[in-house]
């Protein structure tokens, strides 16, 4: 299969080396100097260092180049990065072929999910989907076994998808829950900054296993609200992917949940990460979409006010644990 993988972060390095492995790959970067650095020490340097290219790897700075003649395009950029890139590609004249994106979170200020974007800027597509699923870049990039999702409403889009690009070390599943694995993969994150936190604190492993549990219940209620199926979160995009960003010493965003527990300012700790958190964009916009649906997500709103630095670690922590009693189901005891 023809393949071409725009966004040359850890993600989108990672898919096509792996995919470079039985495939026809070029990977994207707009910045023409770090593909021109990427094709000389055939490594990304700033991602993935210890990763080396297979030698079928292409490289290319030049979208329509990149994309000609190809059966599927991959497309990892940030969130910030997705509605751009499509405008780009819409810019190239070219026809458009079926969209994979792995870009995880909701658009900041319009608060829209990936497909809901893409729907904007190329009404005419049919084909496209999500690829998502516990999986860290390095380890994929590795080649180490991993199991991840693709999901479409068209179901058998997925299923296509899902066979082609199947491999002894990324195994792919069909679904047709596009807005929950799109939800899950978004929400994921918010909950590892909370864990992050939890974990920085010293607050042991119950408190981390009554966040990660009580955090999927809140991604499920948001997922359900937004027309997604609960079920999809006991899945590889829900309640996988969250286990894995909760725990993983690799986790961008459980990261920053260790460096807020130190009470370090938002912007150092970005700082210091070098690389995108998605989940500090996107706890605001959930939290905004929360609050619009009347669904109650109480580990965001902490989240929430440790990531605008307007209460502390602490007393957050002190403020889920103090919370009226309930039933697991949500419900109130009295």
């Amino acid at each position: 299969m023809k393949l071409a993988v725009l966004g040359a972060g850890a993600w989108g390095t990672a898919l096509a080396i792996d995919y470079a492995r039985d495939h026809q790959v070029t990977l994207w970067a707009r910045n023409a100097e770090q593909v021109a650095e990427m094709a000389d020490s055939r490594v990304n340097t700033r991602y993935l260092p210890d990763a080396e290219f297979p030698p079928s790897l292409a490289l290319s700075a030049d979208l329509a180049d990149a994309v000609a003649g190809v059966e599927l395009i991959l497309l990892v950029t940030p969130i910030a990065g997705f509605r751009p890139t499509l405008r780009a590609l819409a810019a190239t004249g070219q026809p458009v072929p079926p969209i994979l994106w792995a870009c995880k979170g909701f658009e900041a200020g319009s608060g829209l999910l990936p497909h809901q974007v893409l729907l904007e800027e190329l009404p005419g597509l049919k084909e496209f989907g999500v690829l998502s699923g516990p999986s860290f870049a390095r380890e994929v990039a590795l080649g180490l076994p991993a199991a991840v999702t693709v999901a479409s409403h068209d179901y058998a889009f997925a299923k296509r998808i899902a066979r082609e690009l199947n491999s002894s070390r990324l195994r792919l599943y069909a679904n047709d829950d596009l807005i929950g694995v799109e939800v899950g993969a978004a929400v994921k994150n918010v909950m590892a900054i909370a864990t992050g936190v939890a974990d920085g604190l010293g607050s042991g492993l119950n408190a981390r296993a009554a966040l990660i549990t009580r955090g999927l219940a809140e991604v499920t209620r948001l997922v359900v609200a937004l027309g997604g199926k609960a079920e999809t979160m006991m899945g590889l995009a829900g309640m996988g992917d969250l286990i894995l960003t909760c725990t993983g010493a690799l986790s961008r965003n459980r990261q920053v949940g260790l460096k807020l527990a130190e009470a370090k300012p938002l912007a150092v700790i970005l700082q210091e990460l070098g690389h995108v958190a998605e989940g500090v964009p996107t706890a605001y916009e959930v939290q905004r979409l929360a609050r619009e649906l009347n669904v109650a997500m109480p580990i965001t709103d902490a989240v929430c006010q440790l990531l605008s630095g307007s209460a502390d670690p602490q007393r957050v922590v002190a403020g889920l644990m103090a919370r009226e009693p309930k039933s697991e189901s949500g419900d109130s005891l009295s």
